[in-house]
């Protein structure tokens, strides 16, 4: 178990451990519904490959066994995420895990949606199920930002240099030749953030008493209730489970056709005090795909950076969340609806003397020295 400072550090130093193979034929096969985390740090170092999602934004299993018999051995490593950080949606990690070990490849599972709310088993080591590498970060998990951990195997990551380099990561150095340390210590070199590592301990412990099943279920029930109101909303179209929830986090995204997701973010906030998150999520070629935007409407937002990006508005949902703060969601989404062109005019004014301050602002810093 090696601490890095949040989830992306993880999946990033895992993608250059591995690359010190220099294999230019190894492909990582990783998903079209991934956070960027997960799919930036593969797309220069490795063969990169994607398995395909449906229109409701659901791994296809069957394009995912089909790649790894395409690509015939040359799999490294099947990188997925364990839950969606726009859909909620949950993949099946374990039967995931069996169908690279069959082919011949490890498997990372991206943990930092799934772990805080479910219980996760990375299984024994050599069973089919497995889980060769779990990434996850600590704010997550209701700890304070700066901590991430990377699990995997101890006699892989032995034989690897570290990424980062400097004290703590040797045993005995000179100036003709450097000795590193075991696995994970080679990896964390430099001052430990060890009040952070202190608090993701104790926020650990904590869930553990309160009981990941108990957490799973109550998520469950919660986003349900959600989904089931937001169903009756005219006017409203949504992105995530519909039916079989088991199979999901308390995460819902949304939009409402008229509204630009940035504004209706801030009319939840102005209007009824709720805190949502608008956007494309660090996810983008994923909302992309949910959104049905094309290429060509891609290369015109590249080129005019004055244009608002598309989006969606997302409710994430935890242990502390009620059925009350949900009624409150509910009511204000449907008076939303009911008032879309009086609540648009409204927070389309904020909007204009926020930039209108905010050019001001910039004006008077460049005129003061």
């Amino acid at each position: 178990m090696i601490y890095t400072k949040n989830t992306t550090e993880s999946i990033n130093m895992l993608s250059y451990i591995l690359a010190q193979d220099n294999d230019r034929n190894t492909v990582v096969l990783s998903t079209r519904m991934e956070h960027l985390a997960n799919d930036l740090p593969w797309r220069d170092i490795f063969n990169t490959d994607y398995v395909q999602i449906d229109a409701v934004g659901r791994l296809v299993m069957s394009d995912l066994e089909l790649k790894l018999k395409q690509h015939n051995g040359k799999v490294k490593l099947v990188t997925v995420t364990g839950a969606s950080n726009v859909t909620g949606y949950k993949n099946p990690i374990y039967q995931i895990a069996c169908l690279a070990h069959k082919y011949g490849a490890k498997i990372l599972v991206d943990g930092a949606q799934l772990v805080p709310h479910a219980p996760v088993d990375m299984k024994e080591y050599g069973c089919s199920e497995h889980i060769d590498y779990l990434a996850f970060s600590a704010h997550k998990m209701y700890s304070p930002f700066g901590v991430g951990v990377l699990i995997g195997p101890k006699d892989t990551l032995e034989k690897y240099q570290p990424v980062y380099r400097g004290g703590g990561a040797v045993k005995l150095t000179s100036s003709e030749f450097v000795k590193w340390d075991d696995a994970p210590y080679k990896y964390e070199a430099g001052t430990p953030n060890v009040i952070g590592v202190a608090a993701l301990v104790a926020a650990i412990r904590t869930l553990k008493d309160i009981g990941m099943n108990k957490v799973d279920k109550s998520e469950k029930a919660l986003i349900k209730y959600t989904v089931q109101g937001l169903s009756g909303i005219p006017d409203l179209k949504l992105y995530c489970a519909t039916e079989n929830f088991a199979e999901s986090i308390g995460i819902a995204a949304f939009d409402i056709p008229g509204i630009h997701h940035r504004l209706l973010a801030k009319i939840l906030a102005g209007e009824a005090g709720i805190a949502v998150r608008s956007g494309l999520f660090c996810a983008h070629p994923y909302v992309e795909r949910l959104l049905n935007i094309t290429d060509e409407d891609l290369d015109y937002y590249k080129d005019h950076h004055e244009q608002p990006l598309p989006g969606l508005v997302r409710i994430s949902l935890g242990l502390y969340n009620t059925y009350h703060e949900i009624d409150i969601l509910l009511d204000a989404v449907d008076w939303i609806v009911r008032n879309k062109k009086m609540c648009m005019e409204k927070y389309q004014r904020h909007i204009a003397k926020e930039k209108s301050r905010e050019k001001r602002a910039n004006i008077y810093r460049r005129e003061v020295p």
